[in-house]
């Protein structure tokens, strides 16, 4: 490492070669660990890294992007004097080189807080905005990698998530999702990742929501529906998924937003989509039923299309998928019970019951927990409801679970609701509507 480190000082024809086969070194962990500890390395670097010489800059920004990828913290912090010089190179000519600089801060960023610290007062943010007007697909890629290795930080939330909202970035990056997105871009699908990081902070929905992002993702949301095949391609589930979770919880906020959104068709899409991705991706089911819940919730209007389109079969065949799954189907149910006596006749007439009684001796208390919930909206709010459950058996149900300690009180209120004049007793549900998945 020295032997090299010392060639490329050197004024010789060597010196190039010298570089390159340092770069091959360093793509060793211990090499880079070496190499950092080396008195002059990285000033060496730098040197070369700002000359003028562009074959010479090249090979430095390689060498120093392959110190970037080191998982140790140590090499990243001794990566710092560079991180200024990294940010001047963005606003370059070389579409190869300000690609090599986006990658090489994304990849220090994710390893060293003390490099974040150094480069937000360095004004990366404000550098980063400049980027995204690029025509490059490369450079508008690696500007995606860095901000979505930005947004996931710890301190995002209160240090970057602002400075990003400040910014024009949101604008252009929700613009980007949605003409990019359909076509498979990296960039779009890393600008999509990082919607859904900024949603997550809980601090920035109400300043999307006024760059009209709901719409604008209702409307990409719908064509991704129309326009996926049957058996999706492998890694298409990666474009779909951030724009479900920025739906998500978009619709979670309270504002009133759900009143932008009253379009049946975003059920179709959404089931069209669960169809497409449940056999090979069954993670898909549990981000679809996310959506579909706070679609569900407080909303009468989705809830009485999901009845009227006939697709309550195709919920309710989600039920075994997986813990979380049934958890969340029997929570979009009880969204819609909770709506009164027409919802509840619907989903009896549409035989709900008989799919809810195997549910029902499931050793998961969480599950049969929102079971319970569920039934108790039934028996209020339909009693001929209460009446079919006795017929077919699901009082002994009920009965073996007097003796779970977190299920005995429901389970009694219920007995004592198919024992007394129905509508007596009253429960509290618990269907909240559910955010921030990440």
């Amino acid at each position: 490492v020295l032997q090299l480190l010392r060639g490329s000082q050197r004024g010789s024809e060597d010196r190039k070669g010298s570089l390159s086969r340092l770069r091959w070194a360093l793509q060793n962990k211990e090499t880079q660990q070496k190499f950092v500890r080396l008195d002059g390395s990285i000033r060496t670097l730098i040197g070369l890294f700002t000359s003028s010489m562009a074959d010479m800059q090249m090979e430095a920004a390689r060498c120093l992007h392959e110190l970037s990828h080191s998982s140790d913290p140590a090499v990243a912090e001794a990566c710092l004097p560079v991180t200024s010089y990294l940010l001047t190179y963005l606003s370059g000519h070389s579409v190869e080189l300000t690609e090599l600089c986006l990658y090489t801060l994304g990849n220090l960023v994710v390893e060293s807080e003390a490099v974040r610290r150094q480069l937000l007062p360095q004004g990366i943010i404000p550098v980063l905005a400049s980027c995204i007007q690029s025509p490059h697909e490369a450079v508008l890629e690696g500007l995606g990698y860095v901000l979505s290795q930005l947004l996931q930080a710890k301190e995002a939330p209160a240090e970057i998530v602002p400075l990003v909202l400040d910014s024009v970035l949101p604008q252009h990056m929700l613009r980007l999702v949605c003409s990019g997105l359909k076509a498979g871009t990296g960039a779009a699908v890393e600008f999509a990742w990082c919607l859904h990081y900024i949603v997550c902070s809980h601090t920035a929905n109400a300043a999307l929501l006024s760059l009209g992002a709901l719409p604008a993702l209702t409307s990409l949301f719908l064509e991704m529906g129309s326009e996926i095949p049957q058996d999706a391609p492998e890694g298409l589930e990666l474009l779909v998924c951030p724009v479900l979770r920025c739906l998500s919880n978009l619709l979670a906020e309270e504002t009133g937003c759900h009143l932008q959104v009253q379009d049946e068709r975003l059920l179709i899409a959404l089931f069209l989509i669960l169809q497409s991705f449940l056999q090979q991706h069954p993670f898909m089911a549990q981000e679809c039923l996310w959506l579909l819940n706070n679609l569900t919730a407080d909303k009468p209007f989705f809830c009485w299309a999901l009845l009227s389109l006939d697709l309550l079969p195709a919920l309710l065949q989600l039920l075994p998928c997986s813990q979380m799954a049934s958890v969340l189907v029997l929570t979009v149910l009880c969204n819609i019970a909770e709506k009164g006596p027409p919802y509840c006749q619907q989903l009896h007439q549409q035989q709900t019951l008989p799919l809810l009684l195997p549910t029902l001796v499931l050793p998961d208390p969480q599950v049969v927990g929102q079971c319970l919930e569920l039934l108790h909206l039934l028996f209020l709010h339909y009693p001929e409801a209460a009446v079919d459950f006795l017929r077919q058996g699901g009082h002994q149900a009920l009965e073996q679970h007097q003796s779970t300690p977190e299920l005995r009180e429901r389970a009694r209120a219920l007995l004592d609701m198919l024992r007394q004049p129905l509508g007596a007793t009253t429960l509290n549900p618990c269907h909240p509507m559910l955010s921030a998945f990440s």
